[in-house]
Order: C-alpha cells, then sequence, then structure tokens
C-alpha cells in the first residue's frame, strides 16, 4: 500500500490532456494509501461545511480524504470516461464507529460497475477506510457522464416533484463562492463548481454546487443526532446553481432521519438523504 495520496494538481492536469476513451470497457483499477487526520484540515473543511469544529471526524471528511485516490483512478488513460466534468449521481456511506484525529487509516478506491444510464454511462467509485483488518467506514460513489444533450441545465429527475412531509423546515442561501470554498478544503477542483463559462461548457447555465458539500452540510444539519455508527444514502437528483437559495426538510424515521433538499418555487428535488442506524 502507498504511504501518501497522489498529487490532485498533476492528477487533475493528466486528466485535461485528450485521450480516446473505450466508453464500454472497464480494466480494473485501484488506488491506495496510508493517512492520517490532520486537526487544522479538519477544522477549515468543517467551518466551510457547518460542522461544529471538534476532533470527531465527519463520514464526508473521510470521502475527502480518499478523493484522491479515486481521482488518480478516473485519471488514468484506461479509465473509460473523461473526468472533468462527470457529475456525483449518488452516495452511499457506512461507519461503523467514529474516527478521530491523529487515527492513521489505510485507504482503497476502486472502480466497478460501469453501466449505461438514460442520458450517458454511469461507474462507482468504492471507497473502504481501515485501521488494522477493520473496515471503519466504506463508500459506494456513482459518477455520471453525461453524452446526451442537458435539459435546461438540469439532470433529468427519476420522480416528479411532491410535496415536502411536515418536519423540521429550513432555508439555506448558499453563496456563488461556496464552489471555491469547497475545493480549497476539499482538492475537488472540478471546473464545474469553479467557473460559470466552464460550467456553460458542459451545459449548464452556471457553477453548480459540490454534490458533497451538500451531503456535508446535510450531515452537520443533524449534528449530535446521528449515531457514532450509521448508514447513509443519498440521491443527487439536480444540481443547484451558485447562487441559490434551497428549502430544507427533515422528518425522523423509525431508525434515523430522511432530509430533502428541494428548489422553494416549485418543490423540485435537488437532494434526498436518508440515515439509519448502523447494525
Amino acid at each position: 500500500m502507498a504511504t501518501e495520496t497522489p498529487n490532485l494538481t498533476r492528477l487533475y492536469a493528466k486528466a485535461l490532456v485528450p485521450v480516446r476513451h473505450r466508453p464500454d470497457q472497464l480494466t480494473e483499477r485501484s488506488a491506495s494509501a496510508t493517512v492520517s487526520v490532520h486537526r487544522s484540515a479538519l477544522a477549515r473543511y468543517q467551518r466551510v461545511c457547518g460542522f461544529d469544529v471538534s476532533d470527531v471526524v465527519p463520514s464526508s471528511y473521510l470521502h475527502v480524504l480518499a478523493f484522491p485516490l479515486a481521482v488518480a483512478v478516473m485519471s488514468d488513460r484506461d479509465f473509460p470516461l473523461p473526468m472533468v466534468g462527470m457529475l456525483h449521481a449518488a452516495n452511499v456511506m457506512r461507519q461503523t464507529r467514529p474516527v478521530s484525529v491523529g487515527e492513521q487509516l489505510d485507504l482503497t478506491v476502486t472502480a466497478e460497475d460501469l453501466r449505461p444510464h438514460r442520458v450517458g454511462r454511469q461507474v462507482d467509485l468504492v471507497a473502504e477506510a481501515r485501521v488494522g483488518s477493520a473496515v471503519l467506514w466504506s463508500e459506494r460513489s456513482t459518477y455520471l457522464r453525461r453524452q446526451s444533450a442537458p435539459d435546461g441545465g438540469q439532470r433529468p429527475s427519476d420522480e416528479s416533484p411532491e410535496p415536502v412531509e411536515d418536519g423540521a423546515a429550513a432555508r439555506w442561501r448558499i453563496p456563488a463562492d461556496a464552489g471555491r470554498r469547497y475545493a480549497a478544503v476539499s482538492g475537488d477542483r472540478n471546473p464545474i463548481h469553479l467557473n460559470p463559462l466552464a460550467a456553460k461548457a458542459f451545459g449548464f447555465r452556471r457553477a453548480i454546487v459540490h454534490g458533497m458539500w451538500l451531503h456535508a452540510r446535510a450531515l452537520a444539519s443533524l449534528g449530535a443526532r446521528l449515531p457514532g455508527a450509521y448508514h447513509v444514502e443519498v440521491d443527487f437528483k439536480a444540481p443547484v446553481f451558485l447562487p441559490s437559495t434551497v428549502a430544507v426538510s427533515t422528518r425522523r424515521t423509525s431508525d434515523g432521519f430522511h432530509l430533502e433538499v428541494r428548489r422553494p418555487r416549485d418543490q423540485r428535488p435537488h437532494m434526498l438523504m436518508t440515515t439509519a442506524t448502523a447494525v
């Protein structure tokens, strides 16, 4: 296992070099590293995403630690889809216990399950964080490479808009610089989040928020109500343009929470999240 994570600047430069991809062939690829959580970097991330600053590591920050390995896999010349411009379509994470600052983690990321989607192709990046032989955290991130024309800058939703159910409600004002601020603490510098002209080149009216910022902000809103071991599933339904205001609804379920982020004027879903206690 490698002892250091790859350099993201070099990987993004590599990903920008045009190559001929084979969209129907996924060659087995994985990347690994041993990392530690640094208090200062964690605190910057927590502030940007709305968490209380503490030595307890949010599960979404483990995604950030694994992200350079995912980029190493996706920027490989044999990867079937161009990395730049891909959308994060869904995310599933499982945490078996809290992770703390200073713990040394063995991370591995593997690409799996290349498959068609109605507007392009999808692939999963599967990550694990271990201490010794114990898996403390795992993740399956689904990425979409769109190949057909976008519908007004919105990715088609799997379901029609529905009224938000009764529950704790809020509105989040997401500023124009949210993409740049999250990129600075996560390393995710996909241009669709940073520059309106680059976003337009990929079919969006303007820059869109990182899905994992929205995911993290939702986890932060639950705070201490989340148990130490939990499972969380997120579907990213439609992009959130920058700047924006979104409507957020949260309700308890039998063993966790259901949270919805929607567009206020017509209740179009941006993100649906469900958490449950991990057993």
